[in-house]
């Protein structure tokens, strides 16, 4: 009995040795006057263990006084000069860091980071680190410069994009934007903020810059020199001929496909230039192999065009000679027609031939094949032969 009560003593001395959480805090913080300062206070969740009461304290004369109180309720502020000024994190659990901004020369003191569970048998275990808080006049840093949004120094014209300024320091600090002149001159001031803003930044706003800082404490600092550039994004497209701009566009469009051509040929003296960089340039072959396929192209069209005329003069020629076949038959029927009316004395010896033709004019090549045909059959009429004439003659005579 005395062995198993021995063993229940161990395994609670255990779990209060080893089985709450704990607490974990630096030594000593140092914050800048009228900066702000985070002071870390964290611990390692276990479960079974439930949060219930969070406290900050600040050391005053003998006894320490509680300035924020976290319980089931919510956050409490308990000094008004805290107000608006400090806050306790409370998004991770386990971790109830206080941060503290405007420092004081009086926030100096010791602070007290106090967190209280409800173990899993319903007791309460209690927690505490003391963190020291120095407050100090810190001097002004070397600024530093970067761009807004990540950029570099070389942005294209039309671009909105900041310079920025940062030192660190006891606040407030002031910041002066410059930009350097040529022949030694002195600096022009350009801004008398933290942040120059181009919008949008043009050519003219290339050059080299740097600004300056001061504090409330030590001498103005002054950061490195910057080379901002700002590029012309308009390129203008120099051609003689519209087929010249064709033949670039395809210059271009090939050495983008195969980019590890380095060499471009000049083509009517805008290309003379070699180039090394790659993806820019084309060797003289390719410019002979493009130039052979536009000559085919513009070759093959033209000789379709052509075609298609001779095929279409072709078509008009056959009809014209069908035409004409047709009215030759038609003369030498209307020839046997007039010998065989000779002998009736009702009719007259030289007969008009009447025809079907219209003297309204038509469209095209089909009014000149008729008024060819109307022609010939006019000219056919009065070249009759002499033995027809001479037959014709007989013919009358004897009836």
């Amino acid at each position: 009995m005395g062995i198993l009560l021995g063993l229940l003593l161990l395994g609670h001395l255990t779990v209060v040795t080893y089985g709450h959480p704990i607490l974990e805090a630096v030594e000593n913080v140092t914050g800048p006057w009228k900066g702000d300062v985070y002071i870390p206070c964290t611990y390692g969740p276990l479960q079974g263990y439930t949060q219930v009461l969070v406290k900050w304290l600040v050391q005053r004369g003998l006894y320490p006084v509680t300035i924020f109180l976290r319980d089931s309720s919510g956050d409490h502020i308990q000094q008004a000069k805290y107000r608006g000024r400090l806050h306790v994190s409370n998004e991770v659990p386990g971790n109830v860091s206080l941060q503290l901004s405007t420092l004081e020369m009086d926030d100096q003191s010791h602070y007290t980071c106090e967190v209280t569970w409800q173990t899993p048998d319903g007791n309460r275990v209690v927690r505490d680190k003391i963190i020291e808080l120095r407050v100090q006049k810190l001097s002004v840093s070397k600024p530093t410069v970067t761009t807004g949004s990540n950029y570099g120094f070389t942005v294209p014209q039309g671009m909105r994009i900041s310079l920025q300024c940062q030192a660190r320091g006891s606040p407030p600090i002031s910041y002066v934007w410059y930009k350097e002149q040529t022949n030694d001159q002195e600096p022009i001031k350009v801004a008398a903020l933290s942040t120059l803003l181009f919008k949008p930044a043009v050519v003219a706003d290339s050059g080299s810059y740097f600004c300056t800082a001061k504090g409330r404490v030590g001498s103005e600092q002054r950061s490195d020199t910057v080379k901002f550039v700002v590029k012309d994004s308009s390129k203008p497209i120099k051609t003689k001929t519209e087929a010249f701009t064709t033949m670039q566009s395809l210059l271009e469009a090939i050495s983008t496909v195969n980019p590890s051509w380095n060499q471009t040929t000049d083509i009517d003296g805008y290309l003379g230039e070699t180039s090394n960089e790659p993806g820019k340039g084309l060797p003289i072959f390719a410019i002979i192999l493009i130039i052979s396929l536009c000559c085919m192209v513009v070759f093959t069209m033209a000789y379709i065009m052509f075609c298609r005329k001779t095929s279409q003069q072709e078509h008009v020629y056959e009809v014209a000679r069908v035409n004409n076949r047709e009215a030759s038959d038609s003369g030498e029927t209307m020839r046997v027609a007039i010998f065989a009316s000779g002998c009736s004395r009702d009719e007259p010896a030289s007969q008009a031939l009447d025809n079907d033709y219209s003297d309204e004019p038509y469209l095209g090549q089909e009014y000149q094949i008729i008024a060819q045909i109307n022609g010939d059959y006019a000219r056919l009429l009065h070249t009759v032969p002499l033995d027809h004439q001479l037959l014709a003659t007989e013919d009358k005579s004897v009836c």
